[in-house]
């Protein structure tokens, strides 16, 4: 499922942060030798992956491995600066994370993974999907709809 969603978002640019090799990433990576992965260990991103700008941010076995705030932290100024798009596949029984603390941060739950007794949620962003416009921002109900969308003030 998760290499299904990496392959679909065709991705250039991801930036995986996490402490271990990611299956599915490592097959896309492979069937897709001209596209860039750059890794980083979970904490805060150094200053060269911090001032670029991905088509994919991943996150796997990153926040079992850090506090909330860190997290928090590093999760919503990746959101903000380096990608529109993430991933998130977490465990939840084994960090402090609830699905709420997700939801604060604009992600929404793709799916739940289940082996054994172990549950991993995965959760999505994509900025393009994020908010689309209100019905109501049209020229049917502009105060002169022959001006709408001409004049910015």
């Amino acid at each position: 499922m998760l290499a299904a969603l990496i392959d679909q978002t065709r991705p250039d640019r991801v930036l995986y942060v996490g402490q271990g090799a990611l299956p599915a990433l490592e097959a896309y990576r492979a069937a897709h030798t001209e596209r860039t992965v750059t890794a980083a260990k979970p904490g805060l991103l150094e200053a060269e992956m911090g001032s670029q700008r991905y088509d994919l941010a991943l996150f796997a076995d990153c926040f079992e491995h850090m506090s909330k705030r860190d997290g928090q932290q590093l999760l919503g100024g990746v959101r903000n600066l380096n990608a529109s798009r993430i991933m998130v596949l977490v465990d939840l029984a084994a960090t402090e994370w609830r699905d709420t603390d997700f939801f604060a941060l604009a992600l929404q739950v793709n799916a739940r993974f289940q082996r054994e007794d172990q549950v991993l949620t995965l959760y999505g962003y994509d900025l393009l999907e994020y908010k689309q416009a209100p019905d109501w921002l049209n020229a049917k109900f502009w105060a002169n709809p022959e001006n709408f969308g001409k004049y910015w003030w």
